[in-house]
């Protein structure tokens, strides 16, 4: 069964500092028409930062869209500082939020975000050994972060009372979970 749609027009909503809009006017395989309103974004890092003494940290921040605060692991766009490198991305914003460098990246694992409506891509890294920044870089206006360190128990705990609820962390803690369960 053919499932694609052909883009037939576009039309430009908001062009931002973040994201793009544009609402697509499609042509359905039966023949039909229908509309997309699609966010573009420049795609993204997340990172699973972990002490030596195996805690994960996570940022605390102010999220406008939700109306309230969020646990978090480190995360950020990538922008034209990174070349379109997401690594570089990663360990920049490593620096920007938690102030630490990885001697340890790896990449862990490549997700769109929300594929009904925006084509965000974000990748997913595993950072460990983990030193203080040489000179810190600064961070994006009004970022306002509190930083905590925790257990793979406390996490899952947090995870299952709901008071962490974004998906890239309840991802990384998944992960984080099954990294524990193979030592």
């Amino acid at each position: 069964m053919n499932l694609e749609e052909k883009v037939v027009a576009h039309d430009a909503i908001y062009d931002g500092a973040i994201i793009n809009v544009e609402r697509q006017t499609v042509e359905l395989p039966n023949g039909k028409k229908a509309y997309r309103e699609i966010v573009h974004h420049s795609g993204a890092v997340a990172v699973m930062a972990i002490t030596d003494e195996n805690k994960m940290i996570l940022v605390r921040q102010w999220r406008s869209p939700i109306g309230r605060s969020t646990l978090e692991i480190p995360a950020g766009k990538l922008d034209q500082r990174d070349d379109a490198d997401p690594q570089h991305a990663a360990i920049r914003e490593l620096n920007e939020e938690i102030r630490l460098h990885p001697n340890h990246l790896e990449r862990l694992a490549g997700f769109y975000s929300s594929v009904g409506f925006s084509d965000e891509y974000m990748t997913l890294y595993l950072a460990t050994d983990l030193q203080p920044v040489q000179s810190e870089l600064p961070r994006d206006q009004g970022e306002n972060l509190t930083i905590k360190a925790y257990s793979v128990d406390e996490l899952r705990t947090m995870v299952d009372n709901g008071e962490i609820e974004d998906a890239k962390t309840v991802m990384a803690v998944w992960r984080f979970e099954m990294m524990a369960l193979k030592k």
